[in-house]
């Protein structure tokens, strides 16, 4: 399992706490949304994987420094 430094950690989970809206930039994965997709933050995990459910339903996590999102709320 990838470890991430807790500083690095707590900082994700100030800046995209439980309920905060985003939008997705740039994902490349094969099931990921459409630029562009809005949704909410479930949870960030403990090694830094921001959970998302997705206002087309699916709840597919971003990676920091490897997806791209910006924070709407």
């Amino acid at each position: 399992m990838h470890r991430i430094a807790d500083q690095r950690l707590t900082h994700l989970r100030k800046q995209y706490p439980v309920g905060s809206i985003v939008e997705l930039v740039h994902m490349d994965d094969i099931q990921a949304p459409p630029a562009g997709m809005k949704g909410q933050v479930i949870q960030v995990d403990d090694i830094g994987t921001i959970h998302i459910k997705w206002k087309n339903g699916s709840t597919l996590g971003v990676v920091p420094g490897v997806d791209m999102i910006k924070k709407l709320t």
